[in-house]
């Protein structure tokens, strides 16, 4: 955390830094222009100003009272230099809040953008859930049916050794015919 507090300093050196030449280009134009000078420099130089005197009055308790107080105008010359050096300033302020500006639906374009592969990649994990669940489902009907066919496997060599009780070696024989049904459905089953 101790290096922001150089790199803060730094920025600000910077900028008061940059304002001097542009404030001093304004300056300069301010002389050579007349529209320039009334419109854009005087204005702001002036109202800054009054509203500077009229807080230090405020302050010192001499704008309080029911007299009506004027607040002495600034001459042209320290008119023109206050005004460039506020239009300096507030250009760099103004280059510095459109920098600001972009950095911030910068950082905001990136968070949705991480946002939005976090919702794809849920989306992924929950069709890939749905997949397994179906899966198992199917897995589920086919053992059953499995289970089926073995019961039924079961009752039909029942059925035949009720029907033959001699048949040993028939029986096994049956059994193994059975086992052998079962796994080729099996077999078929899981092709599906």
């Amino acid at each position: 955390m101790a290096p922001v507090f150089p790199l803060a300093k730094l920025a600000f050196l910077f900028v008061k830094q940059v304002a001097r030449p542009l404030s001093s280009s304004i300056r300069r134009r301010a002389v050579r222009s007349v529209f320039f000078r009334e419109k854009f420099c005087l204005p702001p130089a002036r109202l800054y100003h009054w509203c500077e005197v009229r807080m230090k009055m405020y302050v010192m308790n001499l704008g309080r009272s029911g007299q009506s107080s004027t607040i002495p105008k600034l001459n042209e010359e320290a008119a023109i230099d206050l005004g460039a050096n506020l239009l300096g300033e507030g250009v760099i302020f103004g280059i510095a809040v459109g920098i600001l500006g972009y950095e911030v639906s910068r950082q905001k374009e990136k968070e949705k953008k991480k946002e939005e592969m976090e919702q794809a990649v849920i989306d992924n994990l929950e069709s890939r859930i749905n997949e397994l669940t179906f899966a198992s489902e199917e897995l589920d009907t086919k053992l059953r049916e499995v289970t089926r066919l073995l019961y039924a496997t079961q009752h039909e060599l029942k059925s035949k050794q009720g029907n033959n009780p001699a048949g040993g070696s028939q029986s096994s024989g049956a059994i193994m015919q059975a086992v052998s049904d079962a796994k080729s459905n099996i077999m078929s089953t899981q092709k599906l």
